[in-house]
């Protein structure tokens, strides 16, 4: 199998590690001036083992690829794109991104077949390039079963390497069911600037962050897609009390947060549906407040 990489961070990089660690052919898509001097191999740290492997490096997807991961932030989605040049020899593509509108601009760009939607948790980030640091001991990637007959032998790859796998016949609920724990989690981590552990010995940010779910799970449902808060809530006992969402460790950089790729979903659905939101919209509007700052600075 050869698989192409956009987006080469901690969670593309992953997963690219762990394909060229199986024996598949795996060739990172980089920005023109980044090509020069990227190195000629992916290192990995990881509870599933740490190691070094080669890997191809291009700026442009020009070539035939069994796959195409697009594994970056959304706020990059438009300018990544722009290195995909020759589609008709691409058997998937996987996005990986947060959110779940990114899908259907896919989908309107490649064709509905082409693209098979996929989420991933992973607390996994890029140390320097060419070098991923995963943290967390598990990895769970969920792929539309769309893509079930093109992809049921990567799966099983990632699978022998350690990820947890599946395919989902419910590609909504897929979504949804990420981005109703994401979201909560993301905005009260960057809008506190706390840990998740934190968050939770906090009372007051503990109810935002519940409150938050809540409004997720209302929209989700409201939406076509039932969500029961009650499912998720043992979900944000889990993290690691010193876990730090990407959202906040982009706004911690002076990087633009992916507000519109998270939040947005939730706050225009609910809108449409006349649903009230309010803790997401303060949320939302804190971290906008704290990126205009850092960005001053």
């Amino acid at each position: 199998m050869r698989h192409a990489i956009l987006g080469a961070g901690g969670v593309g990089g992953l997963v690219g590690a762990a394909l060229a660690k199986s024996g598949d052919a795996v060739t990172l898509v980089l920005r023109r001036e980044a090509l020069k001097d990227y190195p000629a191999e992916l290192s990995l740290e990881s509870p599933l083992g740490s190691f070094s492997v080669p890997v191809e490096r291009v700026a442009q997807v020009a070539q035939p690829f069994d796959v195409v991961w697009i594994a970056v932030k959304a706020t990059h989605l438009d300018a990544a794109l722009r290195s995909v040049a020759n589609t008709d020899q691409i058997g998937a593509i996987v996005p990986l991104l947060n959110g779940i509108d990114h899908v259907a601009l896919l989908r309107a760009r490649f064709g509905h077949d082409k693209v098979v939607p996929a989420t991933i948790g992973v607390e996994s980030e890029r140390a320097a390039p060419g070098k991923i640091i995963h943290r967390s001991k598990s990895v769970r990637l969920t792929v539309s079963s769309l893509g079930e007959s093109r992809l049921a032998s990567t799966l099983e790859k990632l699978r022998q390497f350690g990820f947890n796998c599946q395919f989902s016949s419910d590609e909504l609920k897929m979504l949804w069911n990420k981005l109703v724990i994401l979201a909560p989690y993301a905005l009260t981590t960057t809008a506190s600037g706390l840990t998740m552990g934190e968050v939770f010995s906090d009372p007051e940010w503990r109810r935002r962050i519940i409150a938050a779910m809540y409004e997720a799970c209302a929209v989700a449902t409201a939406s076509g897609t039932p969500m029961d808060p009650a499912d998720f809530t043992r979900f944000f006992d889990g993290p690691p009390p010193v876990a730090r969402s990407s959202m906040q460790k982009d706004v911690a950089a002076g990087n633009p947060p992916e507000l519109d790729g998270i939040a947005g979903p939730i706050l225009r659905r609910a809108q449409e549906h006349g649903i009230d939101v309010p803790v997401t919209r303060e949320l939302v509007e804190m971290i906008r407040g704290k990126s205009t700052v850092a960005n001053r600075a």
